[in-house]
């Protein structure tokens, strides 16, 4: 009997682990939230937001917004191996490395692609958190491209704004050779190999370094061998000027030493900080490359998105994330923190519709949401960094005389050995 009973409270005991081992996210939901991003004034300032007008509704839950540098975040994901008990309720992700963290930690993410409406979020930024036809990021903070242009400058050398708007690389050209022999001007600037540069111009027409499979496509990708060959020709023509720091390129859009520049929409905020150059500045969108296909006027350049963590308040997390299809959200952070949504009904926001003094009266918001729209999808893969890091040494050694089909080779044949091929 005593043997008998011993064995019924060992099973008891092995149904009660097993029962811990396989419990579903949400079992133990406490009705807190834990989340983590960094930048005081911009995601964290947004977030905090978020926070504010969801408690309004939802006084009882209690929100911890915490200051975790992106490094920071991915090393805790790796050190948590798996266990999500370390982990908050909700990540900000940068996007360039969302798919290697699902791809690298699929149990840490929750997989929202039937819990979470991305209607109206566009179809090139829900892209960077897909892996597999799943979505696991909620996108945020938009890198959507434009071209920002002196129109001093270009008055001087008789153009206008208008004339730089929904063009094709060569007429781009043309102009930036007419500009500079009339003005002494270049068109743009960009830190030493400017990587940022090449992938703006290559997802504008839909490429990237990785096939759909996650094999690296270099060596024989036309479309990047267009842009960088692009690239090559407006720095040998000192078209695009190169400089070895990021400061410096800022100086050179403070001290009035290039015409513009074609980036991120981030770099507004640094502009629009220029207050003795206002009024001198329009905002449009970037030459598309000429003779490639698929080509476009619209690329992206950094962002972030928040990721669900495969935790305790799933359900609450996901409530909580509606506030990020909340007009008045996005219409509420604007003026404050310059975050630029990525949520397509924003731009009926007053502050998106609004005209800005700096840029002599157009709605620059509201048009840069329209330009993120029709970005074009890219495969960032799991690798991203490894190969933009390869690519900036080929884009260097062609600049100094090498050959393009030769470098993207040997910058292949790098990613590959890092991939393990």
């Amino acid at each position: 009997m005593k043997k008998l009973i011993s064995l019924l409270l060992a099973m008891l005991m092995v149904l009660s682990l097993g029962t811990v081992a396989f419990a579903e996210p949400g079992d133990q939901a406490d009705g807190k939230l834990t989340i983590w991003c960094w930048d005081q004034t911009f995601n964290i300032a947004a977030m905090e937001k978020a926070k504010e007008m969801y408690q309004e509704e939802h006084p009882d839950v209690e929100i911890d917004v915490q200051e975790v540098l992106w490094e920071d975040v991915e090393s805790r994901i790796i050190a948590s191996n798996g266990d999500t008990s370390t982990l908050p309720d909700i990540t900000l992700i940068q996007d360039n490395a969302f798919q290697k963290e699902v791809i690298n930690y699929p149990e840490v993410f929750y997989d929202m692609t039937d819990t979470y409406d991305f209607t109206d979020f566009g179809e090139a930024k829900v892209a960077y958190s897909v892996v597999d036809g799943h979505n696991y990021g909620i996108p945020f903070d938009a890198g959507t491209v434009v071209a920002a242009w002196r129109t001093d400058y270009l008055e001087e050398a008789g153009y206008t704004v208008d004339d730089l708007t929904d063009i094709d690389m060569d007429r781009f050209l043309e102009i930036a050779r007419d500009v500079k022999e009339k003005t002494g001007m270049p068109m743009l600037s960009g830190q030493a190999g400017a990587v940022d540069t090449v992938m703006i111009l290559l997802q504008s027409c839909g490429g990237s370094l990785f096939n759909e499979d996650g094999t690296v496509n270099m060596k024989d990708n036309e479309k990047l061998k267009a842009v960088v060959d692009v690239y090559n020709t407006m720095v040998a023509e000192g078209l695009f000027i190169e400089v070895n720091s990021w400061d410096e390129y800022i100086g050179t859009l403070s001290n009035q030493s290039v015409v513009g520049t074609f980036t991120g929409c981030w770099i507004l905020s640094t502009i629009m900080s220029l207050s003795d150059q206002a009024g001198l500045w329009a905002v449009t969108n970037m030459p598309a490359m000429s003779g490639v296909e698929d080509a476009t006027n619209y690329s992206n350049n950094g962002g972030s998105s928040w990721a669900i963590i495969n935790n305790k308040d799933i359900d609450l997390a996901l409530d909580f994330m509606q506030m990020y299809r909340n007009v008045d959200f996005y219409d509420a952070i604007l003026p404050t923190t310059s975050a630029i949504a990525c949520y397509t009904p924003a731009k009926e926001g007053s502050n998106y519709t609004a005209p800005s003094d700096f840029f002599n009266g157009d709605a620059i918001f509201a048009k840069i949401v329209e330009f993120g729209a029709l970005v074009p999808a890219n495969n960032t893969g799991a690798y991203y960094y490894d190969a933009r890091d390869a690519l900036g040494t080929a884009i260097t050694n062609v600049l100094n005389g090498g050959d393009i089909d030769s470098e993207l080779a040997t910058a292949e044949d790098t990613v590959n050995f890092t991939m393990g091929f």
